[in-house]
């Protein structure tokens, strides 16, 4: 008897609205995700706090607001910046596998926003509004979800093309679709497509219950428990 892995959510009433779950759930799938991040009501994916089951989700991560901005360009852009800022929470810190750290602030309702910090300088910024966000840095992969929780690991990245195993029992399917564009679809024990990510010239990156993956622009994927 197979055991079918599913999604779950908490909170998703406030991106229920932009989401289409034909299960190429968290990104693309069936639809095509260059509309940016989109959940359906039904869809989702762990959050931290309750949670309400799905078969499927899809989440498409190329929202400007959402995602990760890295050197020059680690100043928040699209959004509602000052306004948020101004109400945002104290940073707590988290040491990452590499030495470096992550600054963690609260901005909003699943709305987080982490700074990865070293030596005095910000590499990289990781922002979830509406998704949770992943990052490639150097073979060190980075999930922040849409309740917050940060979870970083070394290695482990396949370079798609190609169909591989992950973490959790997971497979991904990782297909080519533009330049600094790649399609992973996760596929559960019965082969079906439980979730998609797509990346838009950024990294992409999704909780799913606990196995964390990242699909950097470059077709890189990742997974970790």
């Amino acid at each position: 008897m197979t055991t079918r892995r599913t999604f779950r959510t908490a909170g998703l009433a406030a991106v229920a609205a932009a989401a289409a779950l034909s299960l190429a759930a968290c990104q693309s799938g069936g639809k095509d995700a260059a509309s940016g991040p989109q959940r359906q009501a039904a869809a989702s994916v762990t959050t931290g706090g309750g949670s309400t089951p799905i078969g499927s989700a899809t989440i498409a991560a190329d929202k400007a607001t959402a995602g990760v901005r890295t050197g020059a360009d680690a100043a928040h852009r699209g959004g509602a910046p000052a306004a948020a800022a101004k109400t945002a929470s104290r940073a707590r810190t988290q040491t990452l596998p590499d030495g470096s750290t992550a600054e963690i602030r609260r901005l909003g309702d699943q709305h987080y926003v982490a700074r990865i910090v070293h030596g005095g300088s910000v590499l990289a910024t990781l922002e979830t509004n509406g998704s949770d966000a992943g990052l490639d840095a150097n073979d060190m992969f980075i999930v922040l979800t849409l309740g917050g929780r940060l979870h970083a690991w070394m290695g482990g990245g396949h370079q798609g093309p190609g169909t591989f195993e992950l973490a959790g029992g997971w497979r991904a399917k990782v297909t080519k679709t533009g330049e600094l564009r790649y399609r992973a679809q996760i596929l559960g024990n019965d082969g079906a497509v439980d979730a998609t990510l797509q990346t838009n010239q950024h990294d992409v990156g999704l909780d799913a219950n606990g196995v964390y993956i990242v699909l950097s622009a470059g077709g890189v994927i990742s997974a970790h428990e």
